[in-house]
Parts: C-alpha cells; sequence; structure tokens
C-alpha cells in the first residue's frame, strides 16, 4: 500500500510500505480523511521522542471497512466508520470503567516510543481494533469525521471541571483543540466563553464556532480584562490548552478564588507556579488527557450541527502532498489550521 513514511526529522517519503496484518479482533480500514495534527508537526521534528522512525503518522481519521478478523461481528466490509486515537486494552480495571485513556497497555495511532510503536492513518489502509471503532451516519462526510479525534479530546477537557450555567469560562489557546473546548463548555451550559489567542486569524475561528468574547493577550492586558467582565472575581474556569509554562500561570492568574484550571496542553514538561496561591485561594488544579470514548457522542454533536467543524478545516489535500503541508503547518506563515490528507 502507498503511505506517508516519516523516514528521519522533517522528511516523510510517499512510497510503498507493506499491507497491515490483520488478526482476529481486528478492522482493516481503508482510510478516506486523515487530519495533521499539532503533534505530529511538532513530532516530525524529531524533538518531542514520541514520533520515533520509520513511522507512519496519523490518528484522526476515518474510512470505511475493508476487512475484519474472525472475532469481529459488529462491523462488516462496506460500513463507514471512526476510530478512537486511543488503542486500549478493553480489559484491564480502567477500561471496565471506561477510563479507556488511563488504560494501562495504552497505545497511540500513529506514534512511536520506546515502549511501543503503533502504525497510523496517513496510509491507505490501517489496522485498528474493533473496540475503539463506531458507525458513522451517511450524513457525515469523511473529512467531517477526521474531526471527531480532536472534538473528543476538547468535549474531555470540558467534562473535567464542575461547570453552572452562570460560569465564565476562559480558554487559553484558540488552536483545534481549544476551539472544541469553547463549543463543549458552551454546549454544558457555560454563560460566557472566552477564547484568547495571539493570532488574529484563530481568534476569528472561535468567534466563528460561537465564542462569546475574544481577547488579544498582546494588545490587552488580559488579567484585567478578565477581572472587569466578572465584576472582579476571575474566570470561574480556565482552560490552559497551549502547554507553556508562561500561559498555564497566564490561567493562574485570571482565576477566581474557589476556582479550576485545566491544563491541557503539554509542549512544556515542568512550570513553576506560586504554591501559597494555590493553598490561599483554593484553586484546583487538574489534567486532561486525550479522550475517554467521547469521540461517540461527538458524533452525534457534530452530525447535528450542535459542534460546528467547518471553520477549522483549512485545506483538503492528497496524501502525497503530505510532505509539503507539514513544511507549511511548520513553518507558520500562513493562516492554516486544520489540513486533511486523503490518500
Amino acid at each position: 500500500m502507498k503511505a506517508l513514511l516519516y523516514t528521519k526529522p522533517y522528511t516523510f517519503e510517499y512510497t510503498d510500505v507493506p499491507d497491515p496484518v490483520v488478526s482476529d479482533d481486528d478492522v482493516l480500514v481503508r482510510v478516506r480523511a486523515c487530519g495533521i495534527c499539532g503533534s505530529d508537526v511538532a513530532g516530525h521534528t524529531g524533538k518531542t521522542g514520541r514520533r520515533l522512525p520509520p513511522l507512519i503518522m496519523g490518528h484522526e481519521a476515518a474510512g470505511v471497512v475493508e476487512r475484519t478478523g474472525g472475532n469481529v461481528q459488529s462491523f462488516t466490509p462496506g460500513d463507514r466508520i471512526c476510530f478512537d486515537s486511543t488503542v486500549y486494552c478493553n480489559q484491564c480495571p480502567a477500561c471496565k470503567q471506561g477510563l479507556f485513556n488511563r488504560c494501562v497497555k495504552r497505545q497511540v495511532l500513529g506514534v512511536s516510543v520506546p515502549e511501543f510503536k503503533r502504525q497510523g492513518a496517513f496510509a491507505e489502509f490501517v489496522v485498528v481494533p474493533h473496540w475503539i471503532c463506531a458507525k458513522l451516519p451517511a450524513t457525515m462526510s469523511f473529512v467531517q469525521a477526521s474531526l471527531l479525534e480532536p472534538a473528543s479530546i476538547g468535549t474531555h477537557a470540558a467534562s473535567r471541571p464542575s461547570m453552572g450555567k452562570n460560569d465564565t469560562v476562559v480558554v487559553i489557546g484558540a488552536g483545534t483543540i481549544g476551539l472544541f473546548i469553547l463549543q463543549a463548555a458552551k454546549l454544558r451550559g457555560a454563560r460566557t466563553t472566552v477564547a484568547c489567542d495571539l493570532n488574529e486569524f484563530r481568534l476569528g475561528l472561535a468567534q466563528q464556532v460561537g465564542a462569546d468574547v475574544c481577547l488579544h493577550p498582546g494588545t490587552v492586558n488580559l488579567k484585567e480584562e478578565i477581572l472587569k467582565r466578572t465584576e472582579g472575581r476571575g474566570a470561574d474556569v480556565a482552560f490552559e490548552a497551549v502547554g507553556f509554562a508562561e500561559t498555564f500561570r497566564q490561567a493562574i492568574s485570571i482565576t477566581k478564588t474557589g476556582g479550576t484550571v485545566v491544563a491541557v496542553g503539554n509542549l512544556q514538561k515542568e512550570t513553576e507556579f506560586n504554591l501559597q496561591e494555590l493553598v490561599s485561594r483554593e484553586l484546583t488544579f487538574t489534567g486532561s488527557y486525550a479522550s475517554a470514548g467521547e469521540f461517540r457522542a461527538c458524533i452525534d454533536l457534530i452530525a447535528s450541527g450542535k459542534m460546528n467543524v467547518a471553520p477549522l478545516v483549512s485545506e483538503v489535500l492528497p496524501l502525497r502532498e503530505g510532505p509539503a503541508a507539514f513544511k507549511r503547518l511548520l513553518d507558520g506563515k500562513e493562516n492554516l489550521l486544520k489540513i486533511i490528507l486523503e490518500p
């Protein structure tokens, strides 16, 4: 089969690779669309340690069932499906509780680390266990379905804190995940959603998907602005969807006493914060990692139009143009958010 093979830092080859092996519990999927994730862009630099070559990346995908293993009864060839990016065992205590992102044997499609290598979906075919798959409605395009994975991550993040109907929710970082957090928070009943980003293009996208307020921290004092809009209290919940130490501390600074800070981005491994502030203001810090099966709920949300994915799709390109697409995203000179590749 043809695949986009990551061979060394900054380098992809559109080439022939062996077809995947289908085991009894597997579904062989003919990939119809696969989105380029920001983690793929960062990973292909060779600096993250999460994409060790040679590797087929890609985990935001959808397609058609080509063949099934002997134990698979819920899917048949021709079914239009999507699948989770988390490959979980479905047997450990965490999986039994539906906490798939905490599976003790979890792997991620298109990721290679010393502990595991799982080939991804930038290819004509990909193999996945049947229990991470779900059927798509006929009305949903494969391009729309390729956004289900990031939609599920944003939805999972929005489920982590308690949230009331009068709450002000601030999302720092209006990338793909941040834009889905904004929508999921609104669906949970937040009264006011505030998007913060240094990129005007992304703030424009935030407005398109329903953010009530869009703020550019480079042109306004973010803390002063949030306090002014909340009668001096601060945000009830702040989501940090960038992953830098500075933006995490910024999220703390704009959160009210007794409020919650949710860490979603993780570009930097370490940060410092004022422990006394955490204690004296009784803040709640929580993390949000991947998703826990929310992609099934997101199928209905996107199909019904309750979640808007159209503004997030910048371009749809053939898989063979993947190397150039990665370079464009890494260079960051264009107003691009999500590029979808079609094998």
